[in-house]
């Protein structure tokens, strides 16, 4: 269970940081659509780490989960996009790529785990 706090702690803090960060793009660059889209998936991985955990069955915290790594994936897209495009500092914002890879490791880790438990359930 400590892997699935330290999860949910690390969600949290880098939705706030993403939460901080889309509102200096958005006031200092006044760029919206690209920041909306980082903040809606950056947001999402929390939101689904936390169901993930309130999930009634192991099937049901295997989808959750399995939604946050999507959604891990999809802000590493747009943090690089960001980056690559001008729109925020590379220098002051690599510390947003190595969080959400950090994320995709714990998150790919979890999911492996459960499917490599089920995978041996159904060998059984």
């Amino acid at each position: 269970m400590k892997k699935q706090n330290s999860l949910r702690d690390k969600s949290y803090a880098f939705a706030l940081k993403a939460i901080k960060l889309c509102y200096l793009i958005q006031n200092e660059s006044k760029e919206y659509v690209l920041s909306k889209q980082f903040l809606k998936s950056a947001t999402s991985i929390g939101a689904n780490v936390e169901e993930a955990i309130g999930g009634q069955s192991e099937k049901d915290f295997l989808h959750k989960i399995s939604i946050a790594y999507k959604e891990a994936r999809e802000t590493h897209y747009w943090v690089r996009l960001l980056i690559d495009s001008g729109i925020i500092n590379k220098k002051e914002n690599l510390s947003l790529i190595s969080d959400v890879e950090e994320l995709l490791r714990i998150i790919g880790s979890i999911q492996k785990t459960l499917k490599s438990k089920k995978n041996k359930l159904i060998i059984s």
